[in-house]
């Protein structure tokens, strides 16, 4: 542990991005103790300034309700649905993944196809259609998030798993008599790890992209203060109020940009061997 933390401490861009994503993470989690009134709830006149009160330091919008209350407890919903759906994605593409490259012959054709069944519908065109048909709710979102994620996951397990079935201990494993979920479980997916979860990283910043754009549609929660929402609402008054697309953007961007900076460093962590044969 010590040894991967001094590898990710070398890459600059992924210790920034891990202190603002923990930044994010404070504010979400104590949101509630910070802003304890709803982020619904009107407060002032709508579209005051931002930093002209110390109440209300990004302004109001524009039915007078708090930004940045708004922002703070749409990094509740973000965080959740990105790490909620990413987990829900590996539990489908890492059974299939692993499944298809252990056995290989009909069972990986199979796998595969189905797969890439899912991968010749655009992702976000996917979402949108399935939001749709089971009415725009957190549980619809993750869901829909996960299904149209899952792919990628099977088929990095797979081609890791193609990689490793045939090593010695693999080999011992099987000549010993072990069953097969026991091989697979115990021998080869530890050993997938290392790209599972930087891939895993890079998939909640597309999952907080696929929400956002989600809410941005009003296929959100509406019961839910999110980023993509507080951007749709402003868009027909982005000349007149700036600041409320502007904030809530920026703090999209600030996210998925600490998240993929963490990937990275990560990746350099998990496999130097790769990070110096790229450089």
């Amino acid at each position: 542990m010590k040894d991967f933390w001094q590898r990710f401490k070398r890459n600059r861009g992924a210790v920034i991005g891990l202190i603002i994503l923990a930044l994010v993470i404070l504010i979400a989690v104590f949101a509630p103790i910070l802003f304890p009134q709803s982020p619904w709830k009107m407060v002032q006149r709508p579209f005051l300034p931002p930093f002209e009160r110390d109440a209300l330091l990004l302004g109001t919008d524009a039915l007078g309700r708090n930004v940045m209350a708004g922002l703070a407890y749409g990094a509740q919903v973000s965080l959740i649905i990105g790490l909620i759906s990413t987990v829900a994605s590996l539990a489908i593409g890492i059974p299939l993944g692993a499944i298809a490259g252990y056995f290989g012959g009909f069972v990986d054709d199979a796998l595969m196809r189905f797969t890439e069944f899912f991968q010749t519908v655009p992702n976000f065109a996917l979402a949108i259609v399935l939001v749709a048909i089971f009415e725009p709710s957190v549980e619809s979102i993750i869901g829909a998030i996960a299904i149209v994620s899952w792919p990628p996951v099977a088929r990095l397990v797979r081609g890791e798993v193609l990689s490793l079935r045939s090593r010695e201990y693999v080999e011992a494993a099987i000549l010993s008599g072990q069953r097969n979920s026991t091989i697979i479980l115990k021998q080869i997916l530890p050993n997938t790890l290392s790209p599972i979860i930087v891939l895993a990283s890079l998939m909640v910043a597309t999952a907080i992209l696929l929400e956002s754009s989600l809410s941005f549609l009003g296929l959100g929660d509406p019961n839910l203060m999110s980023w993509g929402y507080m951007i749709g609402a402003a868009r027909t008054v982005i000349r007149q109020a700036w600041w409320l697309s502007l904030f809530p953007g920026v703090a999209i961007i600030l996210t998925v940009l600490s998240l993929n900076l963490i990937g990275e460093g990560l990746n350099d962590a998990l496999n130097p061997r790769l990070s110096r044969k790229g450089k």
